[in-house]
């Protein structure tokens, strides 16, 4: 019997990516239910007020790496959801910004805007509603 591939076919590994390990960055710790990032590097780290971190999805464990170096603990990030965050009381998301993007303020709320290209983007705004922001 022949192998089930061919020339033209492979067998290419899958990853599930809901659920993911991020290492964590050298001195930093992470919180569990708060917003998810990476700054340039690449390492998790707690979502700030900054440009270069990039919007992952939500903590799902807290980790405490204040005394390791970059890498030597992971956290698992919840990603492919979409996560209720809190609302910006200074420059609240508005219905108008459905489907658009809105930017991280803290660990914890976004903002409508960039705050004059000061914010990172958060995700997509999904909806909006009285507890907050749901974004993807």
């Amino acid at each position: 019997m022949g192998s089930i591939l061919t020339q033209e076919e492979r067998q290419t590994e899958r990853r599930e990516v809901g659920l993911i390990h991020v290492p964590v960055k050298a001195g930093a710790s992470v919180v569990a239910g708060f917003i998810a990032v990476v700054d340039a590097t690449g390492y998790a780290v707690t979502a700030t007020a900054a440009t270069g971190i990039t919007y992952l999805g939500r903590y799902e464990d807290s980790v405490d790496n204040t005394d390791g170096g970059n890498g030597d603990v992971y956290v698992l990030v919840r990603t492919h959801d979409a996560f209720l965050f809190a609302n910006s009381a200074t420059d609240p998301v508005t219905q108008a910004s459905f489907g658009k993007p809105c930017y991280i303020e803290n660990s914890e709320t976004v903002a409508e805007t960039d705050a004059g290209g000061t914010l990172s983007v958060a995700g997509r705004v999904v909806g909006v509603d009285e507890n907050g922001v749901w974004i993807e």
